[in-house]
């Protein structure tokens, strides 16, 4: 069971409510909606034809998918950048997990889907958007190991590239939590055969001008809508780096625990540099 992580800090406050601040949130909000809800109309119906012919396999509505996440950040006015290269053929990601703007982040420079905790897939709007664009939903409980396998065996061989937040929680964004090694030992029973790789995502998120570098983080008890209308109604935004390490094939690993320090090493790197470095 995944658990929330609470911070031993008060959060950063909310906007306060203007009449400048609602004019933003609208002029962000409303086009953001349009393209995000209008795309997966678009998403929907053509899975229509390519569910029939393709099964698993989504050669084409990926690309609908990154275009709305490219065109989010255009949207919110958030400076965006990736370092290094996505890697191909079979295998995973993994990255820390900050905000709900992660999925816009992780999504924008490549063709993914995500593997998420069984409940979020009851969530208002998130869940039914997780559902349309493929995300895969786990019950992390040794008693389903088997079936997870074969989900996540299903969906490899079907050339998804899958992305896990081993954390299992969002954070503030100045720390990584330790990697849960529990979500790498399926990896362990297929990785031989299908000659996986794993491949370390960094996310750092700069605030905007004068605001609290936990700016864009999302824990503990944060309502998502009050998050939500405190990005956007920022008078300024800040940015997002997505960092892309060198792949590892899984068969160089010794075992899931082993996996999970060396990762979150690679993973923890970056966010660490920044937090203790923010004016660099």
């Amino acid at each position: 069971m995944s658990q929330t992580w609470y911070s031993d800090d008060a959060p950063p406050p909310g906007q306060p409510l203007t009449l400048g601040g609602v004019l933003r949130a609208l002029g962000r909000g409303l086009p953001l909606a349009v393209v995000t809800f209008g795309c997966l109309a678009l998403l929907l119906l053509m899975r229509l034809i390519e569910r029939p012919i393709f099964g698993r396999a989504r050669p084409l509505t990926p690309y609908i998918t990154q275009a709305v996440c490219r065109s989010a950040f255009f949207i919110l006015g958030m400076g965006y950048k990736v370092e290094g290269h996505p890697s191909s053929g079979v295998g995973a990601l993994v990255a820390n997990h900050v905000s709900w703007l992660d999925i816009f982040a992780l999504n924008a420079p490549q063709r993914i889907y995500f593997v998420s905790k069984a409940e979020v897939a009851g969530w208002l709007g998130i869940g039914w958007l997780a559902r349309a664009t493929g995300t895969l939903f786990i019950a992390r409980r040794r008693a389903d190991a088997l079936a997870q396998t074969a989900l996540l065996t299903d969906r490899l061989n079907a050339g998804h590239r899958l992305l896990f937040f081993p954390e299992g929680t969002s954070t503030d964004g100045l720390r990584v939590l330790p990697f849960r090694s529990t979500l790498f030992a399926a990896f362990f029973e297929i990785a031989p055969d299908l000659q996986a790789t794993v491949q370390p995502v960094s996310l750092i998120y700069t605030a905007p001008p004068g605001e609290d570098l936990r700016f864009y983080g999302w824990w503990g008890d944060m309502p998502f809508e009050g998050h939500l209308l405190k990005v956007l109604m920022a008078p300024r935004q800040g940015s997002v780096r997505v960092v892309f390490h060198p792949p590892i094939a899984m068969a160089e690993l010794q075992d899931r625990k082993a996996a999970a320090r060396l990762l979150h090493a690679q993973v923890a790197a970056p966010v660490a540099a920044y937090a203790e470095a923010p004016a660099a």
